[in-house]
């Protein structure tokens, strides 16, 4: 039984990490119709920025989340605005998903370049200590990693829900057309978007830093999980990427107690298959498509 228990609990911390890394992804998807392969690469990006800011100027990591998303919010407007929008207009948006591609493999070897391939790990001060709670042991750092996706995962909520961006986002990605001769500048909402997600991407990454080792080859990993979490739970909504998140932390860790750790891609991309078959839409749906 404490096996189980400790299993759950590690599965929903690590479930927790799933569901932010993904939520940009599937935010990017539900508004503009992308496939973002290039989603992993920002999220390591993230955590190489938290990591530089952690080395050099000793700020702590979960404090360097708001630097870091301010910066990437920064890159993934202009990411969008100069590049992806252009693929789209010029060519259709399959092109798109070819530029982030090709995105994605060009930064992975910048980072090989500055960093090197080997792996890097963010150990703050407070990274060693650890709660017992009956017969479960559960260290600070996950602790701390998965109250801060869900603190996260909340403002995001908040955001498209009740805000005027927010609105304006969920107006455009509904009906576009409509959204535009309602006044709406749909380029500029775009980019807000994958700014937005960007901006996710690398809070997901700066927490990543201090729960698990990264290194620049990781970022396909992290694009093929936000693939999985979008279709477990749901495009658009933050509830669907959450509850996607934890069903794959809960599938992966609970393979690798009792199967072992080499099949927890396989069990996912299982699950993965059965999903597509049965609910293609996610459990929730898409958040984005009463409209359409």
């Amino acid at each position: 039984m404490t096996l189980i228990l400790q299993t759950i609990v590690d599965g929903l911390v690590l479930g927790g990490l799933y569901s932010l890394a993904a939520i940009g992804f599937s935010l990017i998807f539900g508004v503009m119709n992308v496939v973002n392969l290039s989603h992993g690469i920002i999220v390591l990006i993230g955590s190489y920025l938290s990591y530089i800011l952690w080395r050099t100027l000793g700020i702590d990591p979960l404090l360097s989340i708001p630097l870091v998303m301010v910066a990437l919010f920064g890159f993934g407007y202009v990411y969008q605005r100069g590049l992806i929008q252009l693929a789209v207009d010029r060519s259709s948006l399959l092109a798109s998903m070819l530029v982030t591609f090709g995105v994605a493999l060009m930064l992975r070897n910048v980072l090989v370049l500055i960093f090197s391939p080997d792996f890097k790990s963010i150990t703050p001060s407070w990274a060693f200590n650890f709660f017992v709670i009956g017969p479960i042991t559960v260290d600070l750092v996950r602790i701390s990693a998965l109250a801060a996706s869900l603190v996260l995962l909340c403002l995001l909520a908040l955001v498209l829900g009740y805000t005027h961006m927010g609105r304006v986002i969920r107006a455009t990605a509904q009906q576009d057309l409509a959204a535009r001769l309602c006044g709406v500048n749909a380029r500029h909402v775009y980019g807000l978007t994958f700014g937005v997600s960007a901006a996710f991407a690398g809070a997901s990454g700066a927490i990543l830093g201090i729960v698990l080792p990264f290194s620049p080859p990781d970022e396909a990993h992290w694009t093929i999980n936000a693939f999985v979490v979008v279709t477990l739970g749901g495009v658009g909504s933050p509830s669907g990427a959450l509850i996607g998140g934890l069903l794959l932390g809960l599938i992966s860790t609970a393979t690798s107690q009792a199967i072992g750790p080499a099949f927890p891609n396989a069990m996912m991309f299982l699950i993965l298959v059965i999903m597509l078959l049965v609910r293609p839409a996610g459990l929730l749906g898409n958040a984005f498509s009463g409209s359409r």
